[in-house]
């Protein structure tokens, strides 16, 4: 989708269309989400404070986001997909991938369909890329943007690439990006030309799939969404309403969010091996930290005890805006409790989850996480409008 957020608030508020428009995070927060490309053309840019945006464009019109009209308009829009094909992998809330292998229309017809429905129903605009694999596809729905539609074949691909810096492809950030830099590698093309020895001595496994990628033959399956029972992690994050510093006020935000991390383990019958915390400070470096557990965890008490023992260990050097809470290795739970005392706990458990699905996640916490309740939503990795994320 193109300027997802901003676009939204334009359909939805006529005297926004034409206008400058930035969302921010909320009424208290001050940086910017996503931008109108005519907030664009004054170099307007996301992550930037509403100070520095008022800089660069004084009439640019600030307007506090709004999640459950995103999430709306974003699952309204996969319903016109899933008509399309069965085969879509949801990547992010303005964002997905279609495997179009064994349809008999052509690649190009469905993707003006798509670009035409989502006109009619939404009024919204939004970019196609059509390539062999989904690395590919990814840089082509960005080349033509906005209201583009780009298509890149199986022997344009070296072509295209060569000359293309190795930030454009999807998975090699600002870090990385440094490191090849330190290497003299700088666009795509130099990067399929490197020797792979080289590469896998530097960067070890993730050497050969850079490899890959530099040459635009990485493969990365697409995970269908309706496939949830295959996800590889659960997690939530939420952007605080303001930045904090308090340790006991974080530790409140990974409790509220380990319950609902927790009850989506179990709606979907699942134990995790792993779990992990992520921390966003207030100038926007983000870190994670995960601990292997002896044993597959799927309570909250014991997920959250877990991840405590491992935020415990964190020195935090500024304020924090954003917490996250994620378990991995996931598998099928098969316990059975065999003790009273655990027949309880576990009953007791399942039992809260059903309040809370009845009657709201607010409904019943823990005594800690009551401080929580006026938080704002917390909504899923890549803002999944439905079923569990799928990560790939």
């Amino acid at each position: 989708m193109d300027a997802f957020f901003a676009s939204v608030e334009q359909r939805t508020k006529p005297f926004l269309r034409g206008k400058p428009v930035a969302v921010t995070g909320s009424e208290q927060r001050t940086v910017i989400t996503t931008s109108s490309y005519e907030a664009r053309a004054f170099g307007v840019k996301t992550g930037m404070t509403k100070y520095e945006a008022k800089k660069l464009c004084p009439d640019i019109i600030l307007v506090a986001g709004n999640n459950h009209k995103y999430t709306y308009t974003c699952s309204q829009i996969v319903k016109i997909l899933k008509s399309i094909t069965p085969m879509i992998e949801v990547y992010s809330i303005d964002e997905s991938f279609l495997d179009l292998a064994g349809l008999q229309k052509k690649p190009i017809d469905i993707g003006y369909e798509i670009k035409q429905r989502i006109w009619e129903e939404f009024g919204l605009t939004c970019s196609v890329g059509i390539a062999p694999n989904k690395l590919i596809a990814k840089l082509a729905s960005n080349m033509n943007k906005p209201d583009g539609l780009k298509i890149i074949s199986k022997n344009m691909v070296p072509e295209i690439l060569e000359n293309i810096s190795v930030n454009e492809l999807w998975g090699i950030g600002r870090k990385l990006t440094q490191h090849l830099a330190a290497m003299n590698i700088y666009t795509c093309g130099q990067l399929g030309r490197f020797p792979v020895s080289c590469l896998r001595r530097r960067f070890g496994v993730t050497g050969e799939h850079l490899h890959k990628m530099g040459l635009g033959t990485a493969e990365t399956p697409l995970t269908p969404t309706d496939k949830s029972l295959d996800a590889k992690s659960v997690g939530h994050s939420m952007t605080l309403p303001k930045d904090i510093t308090s340790r006991q006020e974080i530790a409140r935000k990974i409790l509220l969010l380990t319950e609902r991390v927790g009850r989506r383990m179990r709606r979907d019958g699942l134990s995790a091996k792993v779990v992990g915390i992520t921390i966003r400070y207030n100038n926007f470096h983000t870190f994670c930290r995960q601990k292997t557990l002896a044993k597959s965890v799927w309570d909250t008490k014991s997920i959250y005890v877990a991840l405590i023992s491992i935020y415990n260990k964190l020195s935090l050097k500024l304020p924090v805006r954003l917490v996250g809470v994620k378990v991995s290795h996931l598998f099928q739970d098969c316990t059975i409790p065999l003790f009273e005392e655990e027949k309880k706990s576990r009953n007791l458990v399942l039992a809260v989850d059903k309040v809370s699905a009845n009657f709201g996640e607010t409904a019943i916490l823990s005594a800690s996480s009551l401080l929580c309740r006026k938080t704002p939503r917390v909504i899923s990795p890549a803002w999944r409008p439905e079923g569990t994320r799928n990560y790939i």
